[in-house]
């Protein structure tokens, strides 16, 4: 009945992506679309997914992420999900302490708030005293781990049948989403180990000044409900009055989100795959605060090897060499025309180091792109992030759209590079390679060394080596030009989005962690 309920519901816009192809369905050449068209489109797909209840609206969080798989306007559209997240009665909540506990909320807590702090996709944050200190009491919603699976069996079965209707690589990735979704939500609707993770985290960060991770109440950590301390702050895309009066400085802000996910990712390679503004705050006491553990992912030391090799022949624009990167870390599938992707490395490469906007680097790759038939060449080829790469393109739109929202030529490479040497030994010593680069000459190695490891964690994933996956990000071509090479190339902004379009579900000044 649940499958039957929401293909009731998405199949109509199956029927009208079709239309976008074949007009008449089977045959017949594309609708016309207009921006308008498309806008309109995209709010009703929202609004249906919303609907459709939590656990579509966390996979909806998932895409918000995947620029190489949705365009513009929909990928913004789907960013606002967590919007339309409905809070649980607190006498459900209340409930779920009791039968954690064994005793109620207002024996447990004092200054129990009623009416919640956040509520997402997975659980509901209210704020509480627990021991005389000011704590978040994350609950699980009731029943979601059987409507998660019931949802996913459901969705399964959906994009099985949306291919035979779109036979392309899109849509091969959004079933590659949903595995890796089914995959990772179990511990994501296990409070014990976010409560591990966390306390992982906030170890590794115990002697960074400018970094905070609440404190977990271990007593407290249950399979449904986890206590944390709270943390005061304003989310990172809610700062402008602060910067406007001077009481924030954009640039120390953005360095230190680019050195928190460095550590995270090449340092430590255990890092917080869930990020977007709502995670991130602006401590009261000027440090930047991390929340939401629920996500991470390992990263094995021979990925981050295979970035560096990567992003060592970016630095010498070896395009060929990029490529034989793309094909180790699995960015290209066997079969695609190597001459294709060597062409499109080779045009990114001469827009790598440029201080331009987002807008201007798209102009460029389509207008280049588009005159060697690339871009459609490109589209039937699957040019798809594997899996292990999604929350490095994830974590690359949360900084890129940090830092364009500030200044609209915003480039990382000219900002993680100072931070990559200041923390070069550790980056080094952490990937084995110390021994091995200081037999070599020390400036050379280190200068492109670091400067290409702080590239790939503020572009990982989106622009991979400064290019491989802005390629991926940037390229995907409407269906305008997938059916007439003469008609024109609708434009997406990539990179400055993630931050502009982003959900609010907490009040900006809130410390929230959430689901």
């Amino acid at each position: 009945m649940r499958t039957l309920y929401v293909l009731s519901r998405v199949l109509p816009f199956i029927l009208s992506f079709r239309r976008d192809v074949r007009r008449w369905i089977v045959i017949g050449l594309p609708a016309k679309r207009s921006k308008s068209f498309h806008a309109r489109r995209a709010e009703r797909l929202v609004a249906t997914i919303a609907k459709l209840g939590p656990s579509f609206v966390k996979i909806g969080q998932i895409f918000a992420g995947r620029a190489d798989l949705l365009p513009e306007p929909y990928l913004s559209a789907v960013s606002t999900l967590t919007d339309r997240v409905p809070p649980v009665p607190v006498e459900q909540i209340e409930q779920v302490i009791l039968e954690s506990y064994g005793r109620p909320a207002t024996d447990i807590f004092t200054d129990w708030h009623r009416v919640p702090l956040a509520s997402a996709s997975l659980g509901q944050v209210h704020r509480a005293r627990y021991l005389g200190i000011d704590v978040v009491v994350k609950v699980l919603r009731p029943h979601i781990e059987r409507t998660v699976a019931s949802d996913v069996k459901a969705s399964d079965f959906i994009l099985r049948c949306a291919e035979r209707f779109f036979p392309n690589p899109h849509v091969l990735g959004l079933r590659a989403i949903l595995a890796e979704f089914a995959r990772r939500i179990g511990d994501e609707m296990d409070f014990r180990k976010e409560g591990e993770y966390a306390e992982r985290i906030r170890t590794n960060f115990a002697f960074n000044p400018k970094v905070a991770v609440p404190i977990v109440f271990a007593e407290m950590t249950r399979q449904r409900t986890l206590v944390l301390e709270y943390m005061a702050g304003t989310r990172i895309d809610a700062l402008a009055p602060l910067i406007a009066s001077g009481k924030v400085d954009t640039e120390y802000l953005v360095r230190t989100v680019m050195e928190l996910y460095v550590q995270m990712m090449l340092v430590d390679g255990f890092f917080h795959a869930d990020p977007h503004p709502g995670n991130l705050l602006w401590g009261d006491d000027g440090r930047v605060v991390l929340l939401d553990f629920g996500l991470v992912v390992d990263v094995p030391r021979s990925t981050r090897l295979a970035l560096v090799r990567t992003v060592f022949a970016a630095i010498k624009k070896d395009a060929s060499g990029v490529v034989d990167g793309f094909y180790s870390l699995g960015l290209v599938q066997e079969g695609v025309d190597r001459h294709v992707i060597v062409r499109l490395v080779e045009t990114l490469l001469g827009v790598a180091f440029e201080r331009t906007t987002a807008q201007e680097r798209i102009e460029f790759v389509e207008r280049e792109l588009l005159a060697d038939q690339v871009l459609e060449t490109l589209y039937d080829f699957p040019v798809i992030l594997p899996p292990d790469m999604v929350y490095f393109a994830r974590t690359a739109a949360l900084i890129e759209g940090l830092g364009a929202r500030y200044d609209a030529r915003f480039n990382a490479l000219l900002v993680v590079s100072p931070i990559a040497l200041k923390m070069r030994r550790e980056i080094l010593t952490s990937l084995g390679e110390m021994d091995r680069l200081e037999a070599r000459d020390p400036v050379q190695v280190f200068s492109g060394f670091l400067r290409a490891a702080g590239g790939i964690v503020s572009r990982a994933a989106r622009e991979l080596s400064m290019v491989a996956i802005e390629a991926i990000s940037t390229i995907q071509p409407s269906h305008e030009i997938r059916s007439a090479q003469s008609r024109s190339m609708s434009t997406r902004q990539i990179t400055s989005g993630a931050v502009n379009s982003v959900a609010r579900v907490d009040e900006p000044g809130s410390g929230v962690s959430r689901t």
